[in-house]
């Protein structure tokens, strides 16, 4: 909780208590449904919340925006992003059921009732959305291939409705076929853990 304090420390009474129950929650769920590695667990909120939350620096949603968490596994990035934005809108899809089952158990637990965990694959999902956030789950031109279909037209944030993910390692090749509207920024340019160093947040507009 520190990390996310440091960082982010003008959180309201209730976003605290959320994050602070994560760990106990998340370790408790990791015992019967393997969500995140057993000998990351120990990390999980600077390898995962806060890994999700450098969405957050790329943009500040607005209220109301509609994001979807393509993809989310245990509930990253979703969970700790509904956390920081209440008056937001999140679905979290994703086409394992028993990682979707940890997400919903994790949101009732902390009474988040912006968050909409479903048990779907990415072609099913037929929503539209301001934003679609995800963690690596493909590489970029497959996943905008697979959400055009899920963008909204209309804009109502500082950028331009579009895909935000979290990424890691090499990343010219994959950016290529967007070279000239991607934008990506260095996590370790807000965070100053090393463990950031070499992962990116990056924006595509659609």
């Amino acid at each position: 909780m520190e990390q996310i304090l440091k960082y982010f420390p003008n959180l309201s009474v209730k976003q605290q208590q959320q994050f602070a129950a994560l760990d106990a929650l998340y370790r408790e769920w990791n015992a019967k449904i393997n969500v995140i590695s057993r000998k990351d667990i120990d990390n999980l909120y600077e390898h995962h919340v806060l890994h999700s939350l450098a969405i957050a620096h790329m943009i500040r949603f607005r209220p109301d925006t509609r994001i979807l968490d393509f993809g989310t596994g245990g509930g990253f990035p979703g969970i700790p992003l509904a956390i920081l934005f209440p008056e937001c809108h999140f679905k979290l899809i994703d086409g394992t059921g028993k990682k979707i089952r940890v997400a919903q158990a994790v949101c009732d637990a902390i009474e988040l009732t912006n968050c909409h965990p479903e048990h779907l694959r990415g072609e099913e999902e037929k929503g539209r959305y301001d934003f679609v956030v995800s963690r690596a789950v493909m590489p970029l031109p497959d996943l905008a291939k697979m959400v055009r279909k899920n963008m909204a037209r209309q804009s109502h944030n500082a950028l331009p409705n579009g895909i935000i993910c979290l990424k890691g390692g090499e990343l010219e090749g994959e950016l290529q076929p967007f070279r000239h509207i991607a934008e990506s920024a260095e996590i370790s340019t807000w965070f100053s853990e090393e463990w950031f160093d070499k992962k990116y947040v990056v924006y595509l507009p659609m």
